[in-house]
């Protein structure tokens, strides 16, 4: 079957703002399309529940990006380091990939982020008692982006006086748009962060502390544990992966929230529906867009359409989650939804291993803004918020206005 690839248009601030409708017509035409994403790179898009469910399950798709016959994705990484940086799980395959999250594992358990919970509050209500006099605030820049910042920063491990910088070299890595990012940029933030991860895990290994970035260092697998450069894209991937999903949840789901005020007042009467609410933020708008990448290694027919061995597939989560087939009412924003299994956090042996600090964090972050903000609304008209071009969706400010509270909080008591 021949297709002409659809191009995504990532220009068009009506896409951005609101791309489902787009989406919506590609899944109607066919359940797997040839589409020009961000960069002017090719992919095939699987756009269905059932089909997506089984592709990310599928050996024949690789997540190592070495597998793709596009050299552009290569050279999109940095030119120096990129063997380390790709050395983590979320690019490897089995047998590399299970050891990986094998070790990772046993430093990043369930315990360890259940007692995060007051911590978290702690760090969302001191954020917000900067603002509550004021009556206005960006909900990004002065709550969703610092708070997993410095909660992640916290359980790695990494020094306050530290944090700015490595969410500046984050950013210089995985800008993302319509044009492909600066390889020169890329680079030499790359070189930056990896000096100073190198230089943190030896002061670790000097002095160990109760953090994760410790616990990792002394993680075994028998006889194994994690290398100099995978223990360096490691850090690098928790670092990112632990607050660039979770600054777009918080700022998405506020959002949602805000256009849909029956949906708002539901969830300010019952807080209760806060679990629920999280689940349903992540389905109807998540931080990924469209999907996750995948590699041919092999000629593969998903639902009837051959897709060459070395091509990119990227499985369209944010189009499969409002699948009608699998979602009752898929379009509408429904934070009581029971039957939700979104592929938000992925599917699989890749399934989203911070999934559950992104939803601690998700639950406590919007239920301090719910609970700390009344008359919470926008500041500007709706059509004035700008969304991030592609890959990571979420506003990129929220500007709310809301009534004064002179009292802050003491959350620590």
């Amino acid at each position: 079957m021949s297709q002409q690839p659809v191009l995504l248009p990532y220009a068009d601030p009506d896409f951005l703002t609101d791309p489902f409708p787009f989406y919506r017509q590609l899944r109607d035409e066919g359940p797997v399309r040839r589409a020009v994403i961000a960069g002017g790179l090719e992919a095939w898009l699987v756009t269905r529940y059932e089909d997506a469910l089984a592709a990310l399950s599928d050996p024949r798709l690789s997540s190592d990006i070495r597998d793709a016959s596009d050299p552009r994705l290569m050279q999109q990484l940095p030119a120096t380091e990129r063997e380390s940086f790709l050395s983590t799980m979320l690019r490897a395959d089995p047998p590399d990939h299970t050891r990986l999250r094998r070790l990772v594992s046993k430093a990043f358990t369930a315990r360890r982020v259940a007692e995060l919970r007051p911590r978290v509050q702690v760090i969302s209500d001191r954020l917000l008692d900067a603002v509550v006099p004021t009556g206005r605030a960006d909900l990004i820049t002065d709550f969703a982006l610092p708070l997993p910042v410095t909660v992640i920063s916290e359980l790695l491990g990494v020094p306050s006086t530290d944090r700015h910088e490595f969410q500046h070299w984050t950013d210089e890595m995985i800008r993302r748009g319509s044009e492909p990012p600066d390889p020169a940029v890329v680079d030499g933030a790359w070189r930056h962060m990896r000096s100073y991860l190198t230089g943190l895990l030896q002061a670790k290994r000097d002095r160990p502390a109760d953090d994760l970035l410790s616990a990792l260092i002394v993680a075994r697998d028998e006889e194994q544990r994690l290398d100099e450069d995978e223990l360096v894209a490691m850090t690098f991937l928790l670092l990112v992966a632990g607050y660039i999903t979770t600054v777009n949840l918080i700022g998405g789901g506020i959002s949602a929230l805000l256009a849909h005020p029956d949906q708002l007042r539901s969830l300010r009467d019952d807080p209760a529906l806060l679990p629920d609410a999280i689940e349903e933020f992540l389905r109807y708008d998540g931080p990924v867009n469209p999907g996750i990448a995948r590699f041919a290694r092999e000629d593969v027919e998903i639902a009837g359409v051959t897709i060459p061995r070395g091509a990119t597939v990227v499985v369209a989560s944010a189009i499969a989650d409002r699948d009608p087939a699998r979602f009752a009412d898929p379009d509408l924003l429904d934070i009581t939804r029971r039957d939700n299994a979104h592929l938000a956090f992925g599917h699989g042996i890749h399934y989203c291993l911070g999934a559950p600090l992104a939803r601690l964090e998700g639950q406590v972050a919007i239920g301090t803004v719910l609970r700390r903000l009344p008359d919470l609304a926008l500041a500007v008209p709706p059509g004035e918020l700008r969304w991030r071009p592609s890959g990571l969706r979420g506003p990129e400010h929220l500007p709310v206005t809301f009534t004064p509270d002179r009292l802050p909080v003491d959350s620590s008591a």
